[in-house]
């Protein structure tokens, strides 16, 4: 019943073992898991669904369905209840907890494995690191300690909007892009996209004029939504996503520092 904890179902067990995901988790700007939930049934977060589904086990999120997980629990429902990653040992935890209860720790194991070898790929061939300015599609920074932060930082890159100046902002903000003078404004992709904060940066006519076209590269969401040993791959896929935005950069900002494209 959460579009994260779902992907690790998905990853975990085949499709006759699951009795639904939730209907966010066939959206493929926030689930990398979403051709294998197009393969399942899907939930609202309902309860009636769950009771007319009768599963044998509930797997939620710890801060999603609060009125449902209630419900469930005093329907006697077995549930366990699974929190939000913001690193990657919490991706693994959270993924021995998921893999223990539905009873494949094998393949729990194998998928923190090959998450941990491609974070190790990516450590042996760091090249330059590549000064960006990030923010998610709701307009807000990659702040330290987030999970979107630490897929930046193991694709290569620096959020330069978290350093000084910089740090106190949390947002969008001309002032920070013109003091920080960042090669690449990365921003996620807006899930059901609406006017938000970040928005008015966008417009503004310093951002278009610096940042426009090729200084901006635009990322899913599920690449650093939820954390699952999936971020392996997003972050090996963002790698090459920044690399490819920085080459086709091909003169330096007028005011950036020397270290910057």
């Amino acid at each position: 019943m959460n579009q994260c904890v779902d992907q690790l179902v998905l990853a975990l067990l085949p499709p006759e073992r699951i009795a639904s995901v939730t209907w966010l988790s066939r959206d493929p700007d926030g689930s990398l898991m979403h051709r294998e939930a197009m393969r399942v049934g899907v939930n609202h977060g309902l309860s009636e669904e769950v009771v007319r589904q009768k599963p044998d086990l509930v797997v939620a999120g710890s801060f999603t369905t609060p009125a449902t997980r209630s419900l469930l629990k005093r329907m006697g429902y077995p549930m366990i209840e699974v929190d939000h990653a913001e690193s990657f040992d919490d991706i693994r935890r959270i993924t021995r907890q998921v893999a223990r209860a539905v009873g494949e720790e094998a393949k729990g194991e194998a998928r923190i494995a090959r998450m941990d070898l491609q974070l190790a790929h990516l450590a042996r061939d760091p090249g330059p690191r590549l000064r960006i300015a990030a923010w998610d599609g709701a307009g807000f920074n990659a702040s330290d300690g987030s999970l979107y932060n630490a897929v930046l930082e193991a694709a290569g890159a620096v959020n330069v909007a978290n350093r000084p100046p910089a740090t106190s902002y949390g947002r969008p903000d001309v002032e920070v892009l013109l003091a920080t003078a960042p090669a690449l404004l990365v921003k996620g992709a807006g899930l059901g996209r609406k006017p938000g904060l970040r928005d008015n940066t966008e417009r503004h006519p310093l951002v278009r004029r610096f940042w426009d076209g090729a200084r901006t590269l635009t990322i899913r969401q599920a690449y650093y939504q939820c954390g699952t040993p999936m971020v392996g791959d997003a972050a090996m896929a963002l790698r090459t996503e920044l690399r490819n935005a920085a080459a086709r950069v091909k003169t330096p900002l007028p005011f950036a520092p020397a270290r910057s494209l």
